[in-house]
Order: C-alpha cells, then sequence, then structure tokens
C-alpha cells in the first residue's frame, strides 16, 4: 500500500497532466471530425446510384477520397501532411499541433461508418414517406438520421475509441497525452511502473466509453 501511495505522490502530477492531454487532443478532434465526417457520410449515401439526389461525380469522387485517406496509416498521415498542420495551426508539435492530423484521420472513418449507418434504414420507410409527399429534406432529418440513430452512436463510439489510439500513437512524436507519457516514462527511462499506469488508465477510458454508447444507443432504439 505505502508502495502505491508513494507511486501516486510522484507520478500523480505527470499523468494528470498527461490526462488532461488526451482529453483535450480526443474532445477537439471528435467535434471537429463530427462536423466534417456526418455531412460528408450523409453527402456519400444521397448521391449515391438510386438515391434522391443521385450524382456520379460526387460519390465518386467523395468515395475515392475516404479510401485514399483511410488506406495511410495515422503514423505516415501525421508526418505526411506537417506542411498542412503548420499552414493551419502554426505548429506541429503539441496539442495543438495534432488536432489537424487526427481530424484528417477520423472524420472520413466517421463518414464511412456514417455511410454504413444510414444504409441500414429500411428502405421501404423512406419509399412510403416518399410517396405521401413529405419533403427531402424531412425525410433526411425526420426519418433517415432518426431510424439510424442508433447506429450512429455505436458509429462514434467505434471512431472515439480509435481517435484514442491515433492520440496515444501521437504522443511518440511529441504531442503530449498518454502516449508521450507511456514512451517517455513507460520505454525510454524503463518507468514500468508508469507504462502499467497508462494501460490501465487507457483500459478503463476505453471500457467507459464503449459502455456508455453501447446503453445510449440501447435507449434510443427503444424509444
Amino acid at each position: 500500500m505505502s508502495s502505491i501511495q508513494s507511486f501516486f505522490t510522484d507520478w500523480s502530477d505527470v499523468i494528470g497532466k498527461a490526462i488532461i492531454e488526451t482529453f483535450q487532443m480526443v474532445g477537439i478532434s471528435l467535434f471537429f471530425s463530427i462536423l466534417i465526417g456526418i455531412p460528408l457520410g450523409l453527402l456519400i449515401v444521397l448521391t449515391r446510384p438510386g438515391q434522391s439526389f443521385e450524382n456520379k461525380f460526387f460519390y465518386q469522387f467523395f468515395n475515392l477520397f475516404i479510401n485514399i485517406v483511410r488506406s495511410v496509416p495515422f503514423i505516415i498521415l501525421l508526418f505526411f501532411i506537417l506542411p498542412f498542420t503548420k499552414l493551419i495551426v502554426g505548429t506541429t508539435i503539441g496539442v495543438k499541433g495534432v488536432i489537424v492530423p487526427l481530424v484528417v484521420y477520423t472524420a472520413p472513418y466517421i463518414a464511412r461508418l456514417m455511410e454504413s449507418a444510414l444504409l441500414e434504414v429500411d428502405s421501404g420507410v423512406v419509399e412510403a414517406y416518399t410517396a405521401m409527399g413529405i419533403k427531402r429534406r424531412h425525410i433526411i432529418w425526420h426519418v433517415l438520421l432518426r431510424e439510424a440513430r442508433p447506429s450512429i452512436i455505436l458509429g462514434l463510439t467505434i471512431a472515439t475509441i480509435g481517435l484514442i489510439g491515433a492520440t496515444a500513437m501521437a504522443g511518440m512524436v511529441g504531442a503530449g497525452g498518454l502516449g508521450d507519457l507511456a514512451y517517455r516514462y513507460g520505454h525510454l527511462r524503463y518507468e514500468v511502473d508508469v507504462m502499467y499506469a497508462t494501460v490501465f488508465i487507457l483500459i478503463i477510458l476505453v471500457q467507459s466509453i464503449q459502455s456508455i454508447g453501447n446503453r445510449f444507443a440501447a435507449k434510443l432504439k427503444k424509444d
């Protein structure tokens, strides 16, 4: 017990700072990724062949863009867009410097999850509302998005967990957070206790997010 108390006395400030930085990276990146990813996912669903806003050019262009970005591992993408990151936020290090690559990495992923969720909606329901003369914008908002809410929540849960993993990788290149803590202290300085603590915190964080997402999705499914 005394060793645990001693560990927290020595490392509480460092670990606390790393947790805050991780929450900052995940929170800010997720916010912008949702702002980009959900409309993008909706766009590729509505413009695909047979849909209400069918447009072959837009569908193929954005579908190809999403596939290309998702093909690049995050750690490579992080270095590849360094000039773009520098242009947007003025730095490539710290929490601020990793937001851009995290958004570029996560937004297409959310768009693809969004597409999958919307395509699960029963086409018969959409056709029934269309036949009743309901305007397309109302069908999109009150039928497509409403019916897909549980799947959207589960998709965002998966994206958030993936984003946490990306922030851990970003920590290896000076972004801060739990990844940086594990790399600098747990790996380079052989502080095994710090590594164990980091892994434990990440497990608790991921399990909590998954549980909250599952419960929220189940609640929406019953409504």
